[in-house]
């Protein structure tokens, strides 16, 4: 389990993840895995932290509040839970990217890698999701519109990752830092990738794990999603790191 931190600025558990390489990326003999995750590669990054849950609904909210972050959609037909305090504790959704990146800045904080987002949820043994091999059931995680909406975060302390990182599978799928290419691990560097260069051709941001929506398919850890980033949506949410 990693060392655990409280952010003074959100209350916010953040969860130490030590320096090391990991195996990022999908094998060649899992069956499931799609072009976008090969290949399997190592992959050294220095020491992290990041958030033990999604960003919550409160959380957001009392950013907004304050006048840090810009408010997000929500009326009669989109959003419908945003202010209902019997979801203060649910994953924030309808968030675009930039949304993501400004609530990290505003609270000392920024987005995670892709990379950094994977080691935290899998660990250095390449396992296929946070707790083994074994596909998610509902004491694991939140996902196949089992609920038809988002559950309170750390709700499947079953579904802990290596480092106790909770709901890295299910509720959400997640925004990170990195611009998306379909062959970036390709290319990828050896040591604290960051994603494509910016000046790059490339308009999608990546999003990773598996949202409540989403079928089993989508739920191993290195499944990539992706889209533009000033798209919100129902199953997008996000959740922060911090350099060592």
């Amino acid at each position: 389990m990693g060392t655990t931190r409280i952010s003074p600025v959100d209350g916010m558990v953040q969860v130490y993840v030590p320096s090391g390489s990991f195996l990022m990326g999908s094998s060649d003999d899992y069956n499931e895995a799609e072009l976008q995750e090969k290949p399997q590669h190592m992959v050294y990054l220095d020491g992290y932290w990041i958030d033990q849950t999604e960003v919550t609904q409160a959380m957001y909210k009392k950013c907004v509040s304050s006048g840090l972050c810009r408010d997000i959609v929500h009326d009669s037909e989109q959003n419908v839970n945003y202010t209902n305090p019997d979801f203060d504790n649910h994953p924030v959704t309808y968030v675009n990217w930039d949304d993501a990146r400004i609530y990290c800045e505003k609270v000392g904080r920024r987005l995670p890698t892709e990379a950094e987002w994977e080691k935290a949820a899998r660990g250095t043994d390449g396992r296929l999701y946070p707790w083994g091999n074994t596909p998610p059931d509902g004491n694991l995680a939140n996902f196949g519109n089992a609920y038809n909406t988002t559950r309170p975060v750390g709700s499947y302390p079953e579904g802990k990752s290596p480092y106790g990182v909770l709901d890295m599978v299910g509720n959400v799928r997640e925004w990170v830092n990195d611009v998306y290419s379909e062959y970036y691990y390709g290319e990828s560097p050896e040591r604290n990738p960051q994603g494509p260069d910016l000046s790059a051709d490339h308009k999608s941001r990546s999003l990773r794990g598996a949202g409540y929506t989403d079928a089993l398919h989508f739920t191993h850890l290195a499944m990539r999603f992706h889209h533009v980033p000033n798209s919100p949506g129902e199953n997008r949410g996000f959740r922060c790191a911090a350099s060592n």
